[in-house]
């Protein structure tokens, strides 16, 4: 009987079919060596197996396998469909994102592919051969040798005192673990005492025995309730404690329990860079145990990691970031998603655009396990899941130990310049906080939501403002390097000498970013020792690690940053933290502006007093009256929730509808224009009022190409499949248009 296979490549294609040579063993989830096209061929991943044949004339055939086990278990090709179907992508794109970059060669030809396919690195090892398991024989051959061979006697003790470990064969030794020297231990070969064989580098797991921290009152009734509600049939939970409460030491023992049975566990992070302290200390615990998985490892690594854990038997610990949900975990018991409202866990380009907490959430379900989502501040979807019972729900009110929550002081930037008690961008209140900081040998935190010396340069005279060429955005000046550059894109050029319009003039910065601040704080405190952590200062992950390292030393007063600086910190020396603009964060054009305001100072505002000494913060604002500042201040995540729910039911918004955004490109903005227009048409032939736009974004043209946006709002009651049903029908017809065929529409489910 002839076969077939569905077969899904690194397209951004649906899957194509390929005949099964006679013969081939092949699997859902097996690896495949394909040729698409007349001269390309590709590594593949087989979907189904199947008797119908395609209703074309020439079938191509698979060539090969490519390894000798599938890739993918039922329940990633599960969790694969289901990222296709949801986020309005092809499996050929999810493939793109899932699997590391080694794992998915392509070349234009069958030699060529297989030189490019992955291997991974292999080790000698080195066992007793087996004539010498016979313990007469052993002494007997240690006898001749320590006469006649000292170094071999010395080399064949060694080997048969190792053992063996981390799951090899009985009595192999890895090489690199050897005292002994190579031509030592080839003597032995060839006198037939040892057998020397290469193997797949392996990983030595430790013992299944952790030392775990003690759990105060409060952490083990958080705990105790979140194991009660798990057993229970609960299959996701928050756990909501304020900053510095101690949920990771609740990680800590969920994770072991898990372990101690054989499971697998997935820890979430927003970025493993920003949250280096939690990996270590989770290695300080579950030593070998724990897998890091991001960005930052060459793609031999994660090439690597993917094929042991593909192999592995249970008791994997990972720690990653959003890609971390591709990988193989076959024994999945425990997700955990740590800052769970972090939006660095929804990717923006390219596609799939997921959200890797809501995927974590049917991951889990697809593999029987249990999702725990944490944070300080959650997201208002998964707090109005918690308090409506569709999640379950534990709380942590109190800050681990001696610590107390830090008091929050509101200062009005207004007023201070009314009274001259503003310098350069530092009220008096700030500055004398600081102060008092350098004086106790102290250390301070200044928080700056934006990067560069300043956000834009001006003329004075005419009002010119430096743009990009490709994108409508300013360009922000950045002193370091004389130079201004553009966040989008990365165009750069220099500062001009005179304002390119009127010719009178010198261009002028306006604003501050991080950049400025820093110089400004060394003015105003000379004693200080000043360090930045910002974008420009990171350049890799060694001078990211020797800044933060430097700072928790106490061999910097002041640390001055971005975003990066709000999380996952724990420095013991902080007892104060200033918010140097906090309009900046209100002042956005976004229906969730208020709670990612609310959610950023509470996160940066944690940083301060995680002690006995406790801390305070003060937020440097305009608007002292602002319901979000009085709330932060307050600490009142109960009171901003509910504010904050109240206007999304009122004006529609997540999460009481669900929104996709739809965003047309184009370099002709005139052709783009009567594009949005027809497919707006077309979309409310079937949505109605349901649909906002065609309306242009903040920033409507990126790397030359202009930019219209769409809405779709649809009812948290209604059936999302048939909606997105119904919208791939019309981007369907759409792309036929011969007029619009050159339009690209991009599709962003639950956009962040």
């Amino acid at each position: 009987m002839e076969r077939y296979a569905d077969i899904v490549l690194p397209l951004a294609q649906p899957a194509y079919t390929f005949a099964v040579p006679e013969g081939m063993a092949l699997a859902a989830g097996c690896a495949v060596a394909v040729q698409f096209g007349p001269r390309r061929f590709y590594a593949g991943i087989v979907w189904r197996v199947h008797d119908r044949r395609p209703d074309f004339k020439r079938i191509k055939s698979v060539e090969r396998v490519l390894y000798d086990r599938p890739l993918l278990s039922a329940g990633q090709i599960a969790l694969w469909e289901w990222i296709a179907s949801y986020y309005m992508c092809s499996l050929g794109e999810v493939m793109r994102a899932a699997l590391p970059a080694l794992m998915k060669p392509s070349a234009d030809s069958a030699e060529l592919l297989a030189q490019e396919e992955f291997r991974p690195r292999t080790e000698r090892y080195v066992s007793l051969a087996p004539q010498l398991y016979d313990e007469n024989r052993l002494h007997e051959t240690f006898e001749t040798l320590e006469r006649r061979a000292p170094k071999q006697y010395g080399a064949l003790l060694e080997i048969a005192s190792a053992g063996s470990g981390g799951g090899l064969p009985p009595g192999e030794v890895p090489r690199r673990l050897l005292q002994a020297d190579l031509t030592v231990l080839h003597a032995l070969e060839r006198k037939g005492y040892l057998r020397i064989v290469e193997h797949e580098r392996t990983v030595e797991r430790a013992a299944p025995v952790f030392r775990l921290p003690e759990l105060t009152g409060h952490q083990q009734a958080a705990f105790d309730e979140l194991r009660r509600q798990f057993e229970t049939g609960t299959r996701t939970a928050l756990l909501h404690g304020v900053t510095s409460s101690g949920k990771t030491e609740i990680y800590i023992h969920l994770i072991a329990d898990v372990l101690a049975q054989g499971g697998d566990v997935l820890l979430l992070v927003p970025e493993i860079a920003l949250t280096a302290q939690l990996v270590e200390r989770m290695e300080r615990i579950f030593g070998s145990r724990v897998t890091a998985y991001h960005s930052r490892l060459t793609d031999r690594q994660r090439s690597e990691t993917y094929l042991r854990l593909n192999a592995s038997q249970g008791g994997e610990f990972v720690v990653g970031v959003r890609s971390s949900i591709f990988l193989p975990l076959g024994r999945l018991r425990l997700i955990i998603v740590d800052e769970e409202h972090d939006a660095s866990y929804k990717q923006a380009e390219p596609a799939p655009r997921y959200n890797a907490r809501d995927c974590a959430v049917v991951m889990a379900g697809l593999f029987g396990g249990r999702t725990l989502l944490g944070s300080a501040t959650p997201s208002l979807e998964t707090w109005l899941n918690a308090a409506g019972g569709k999640y379950g729900r534990a709380s942590l009110t109190e800050r681990y130990g001696e610590a107390r929550m830090p008091e929050i002081l509101v200062s009005d930037t207004l007023r201070a310049a009314r009274r001259g008690e503003r310098h350069a961008h530092f009220n008096k209140l700030l500055l004398d906080k600081i102060g008092e900081r350098l004086d106790r040998g102290e250390q301070t935190m200044l928080f700056q939501n934006r990067r560069g010396f300043s956000p834009y340069v001006e003329c004075t005279e005419c009002g010119w403002t430096a743009r990009c060429p490709d994108c409508n955005v300013t360009l922000t000046y950045h002193k370091a390097g004389g130079r201004l550059v553009c966040h989008y894109c990365g165009h750069a050029e220099p500062v001009p000498a005179k304002c390119p319009s009127c010719r009178v003039t010198d261009v002028v910065p306006m604003g501050f970013g991080t950049e400025k601040i820093e110089e400004e704080i060394v003015r105003l405190f000379p004693e200080a020792r000043v360090v930045r952590l910002d974008r420009d200062t990171v350049t890799s992950q060694r001078a990211f690690n020797a800044i933060v390292a430097g700072f928790a030393r106490h061999e910097a007063d002041i640390l001055v940053g971005t975003q990066m600086i709000t999380k996952g910190f724990d420095f013991e020396g902080v007892s104060l933290v200033g918010i140097l603009n906090a309009d900046n964060l209100l002042n956005n054009p976004d229906f969730r502006a208020g709670e990612r305001a609310f959610q950023l100072m509470m996160q940066v505002a944690g940083r301060a007093g995680r002690r006995a000494q406790g801390g305070e913060v003060v937020i440097q604002t305009a608007e002292p009256g602002h319901p979000v500042i009085r709330q932060v201040a307050a600490g009142d995540f109960e009171g901003m929730a509910r504010a904050q729910l109240a206007d999304r039911e009122a004006f529609f918004y997540p999460p009481y509808a669900r929104l996709t955004s739809l965003t047309l490109r184009h370099r002709d903005p005139q052709l783009l224009r009567r594009g949005a227009a027809e497919l707006a048409s077309r979309l409310r032939t079937r949505f109605g009022r349901r649909l906002l736009g065609p309306t242009p974004p903040p920033v409507d043209r990126i790397r030359g190409e202009y930019l219209v946006g769409l809405l779709l709002k649809i009812e948290s009651g209604a059936s999302s499949l048939r909606a997105r049903g119904l919208l791939t029908e019309v981007l369907q017809a759409f792309a036929r248009h011969p007029e619009f065929r050159t339009i690209v529409v991009v599709p962003d489910v639950d956009p962040q």
